[in-house]
């Protein structure tokens, strides 16, 4: 199945597909300043739900993510996600 993908090449999968997480967690990686605006301009996933979907991650994933002030920042991707297999999801091979 293919997805339509944002002016930044970053597909755009459903609300309910675990890969949304992912390219989440993969933007909040690869921004040098990842806020809920930059993560939001970038993914194209909503700012007002970022906060709930990190939570997911925590929760689902066992991730641990931090928040200092506006700014969000992975200090582990926890058992079950590999940093390299999620950061496929947000630049998948045509």
């Amino acid at each position: 199945m293919t997805f339509h993908k944002n002016q930044f090449g970053v597909p755009q999968y459903p609300y309910d597909d675990a890969r949304r997480l992912f390219v989440l967690a993969s933007a909040i990686d690869l921004l040098e300043h990842p806020t809920a605006t930059a993560i939001d301009d970038l993914t194209g996933i909503d700012k007002k739900i970022i906060d709930s979907e990190v939570d997911k991650l925590r929760e689902q994933y066992g991730m641990v993510i931090h928040k200092f002030g506006e700014t969000y920042r992975i200090e582990s991707w926890g058992e079950v996600l590999n940093k390299a297999g999620v950061a496929k999801v947000m630049k998948p091979e045509d």
